[in-house]
């Protein structure tokens, strides 16, 4: 599995700020936004994918994976 695949991206409405944002739990904080959603989720593979490369290059380990946690569900059943 490609590392950038191993963390949930997140792209959803926000009514407070009227756009798109984009978010990746557990890796970094903020995210990104924008009118598109499209748009919105390509700039955040970006950014998940110079996240990991800037941790490579410090040496740290990345944090530990958040996909194939069934976020989804868990989340309906909260709801």
């Amino acid at each position: 599995m490609n590392e950038k695949n191993r963390y949930v991206k997140i792209v959803e409405w926000s009514e407070e700020d009227q756009c798109f944002v984009g978010s990746c739990p557990g890796l970094f904080y903020g995210g990104c936004h924008g009118s598109d959603e499209k748009q919105v989720f390509a700039e955040l593979c970006e950014i998940v994918e110079e996240t990991i490369e800037l941790y490579k290059q410090d040496g740290s380990f990345l944090p530990p994976a958040t996909s194939g946690k069934d976020y989804a569900n868990k989340m309906l059943s909260v709801a």
